[in-house]
């Protein structure tokens, strides 16, 4: 059963989470409270916030896209805005629609796809033994199936050709600025979720690359990076035959591109 702190001690947490440099101290407050069964568990969880742990890696989970999501220490978070980039997918993919969560690290993409799709098949792979883990909590128990592996490597050979949806949420950090994020991430999360080479696109230009041999004619190719690196990104699935289209959403800060096989 959750806690019920008395005023005395949710004002501590607050001011402790707060003296932290937590923004949403009240907010943050309310979660662990509710993740703690008593006063002496909440101390270890407003211990470990204060620490720099994740909120989710504290907590065990993240809401993403309507659902919560199981997220393991060492797994990369979720992120607000790459809700966009699943509600474009479940926008595109039909009834039924065979689809790919590539680096799916939690595999909250996955799991919105299998809720939110009727009748979706969904494969996720990642590399990080960690997020395979916990993808197969989040995306297993829905219906769909988790490979660990490098991008395309562990996919099962049928799926060629046939591949209706294909997120892929690579890194697209820079390498040299790999050190600006907050400590949160650079810290707590996995360097291969955070870095994307020299100038963030080296993963995308290997699944872009890759992706036209995997996708069904049709089929689209969606993945998230950062406004200023959409001349980039675009002429990296353009040169695969990609007909890239760019979507942006402004209240969550995020920038889309889908890549259409044409032929």
């Amino acid at each position: 059963m959750p806690l019920n702190p008395s005023a005395p001690l949710r004002d501590t947490t607050v001011s402790r989470l707060r003296a932290a440099g937590c923004v949403f101290a009240e907010d943050e407050a309310e979660l662990l409270f509710s993740a703690a069964d008593d006063p002496a568990g909440l101390d270890v969880l407003v211990d470990r916030r204060a620490s720099g742990l994740p909120l989710e890696h504290v907590v065990g989970w993240a809401e993403f896209g309507g659902l919560r999501i199981a997220v393991d220490p060492g797994v990369f978070v979720p992120r607000r805005r790459t809700e966009f980039l699943v509600e474009r997918a479940v926008a595109l993919a039909p009834a039924g629609a065979l689809c790919v969560d590539l680096c799916c690290g939690s595999g909250a993409a996955g799991a919105v796809l299998l809720a939110a799709v009727p009748g979706a098949r969904v494969h996720a792979a990642d590399i990080e033994p960690a997020a395979v883990a916990c993808a197969r909590r989040n995306i297993e128990p829905r219906g769909g199936l988790v490979h660990g592996g490098d991008l395309f490597a562990p996919l099962p050979g049928e799926l060629r050709g046939r591949v209706e949806v294909l997120i892929a949420n690579v890194p697209y950090v820079p390498t040299d600025e790999v050190g600006l994020l907050p400590p949160e991430a650079r810290e707590h999360e996995p360097l291969v979720a955070l870095d994307g080479g020299p100038d963030g696109l080296g993963v995308l230009r290997r699944v872009a690359a890759e992706a036209p041999e995997w996708l069904a004619p049709g089929g689209r190719l969606l993945f998230e990076t950062s406004e200023r690196q959409i001349p980039a990104a675009a002429g990296a699935v353009a040169a695969h035959g990609l007909a890239p289209e760019v979507l942006t959403c402004e209240e969550r800060y995020a920038t889309v591109l889908v890549a259409t096989r044409t032929g």
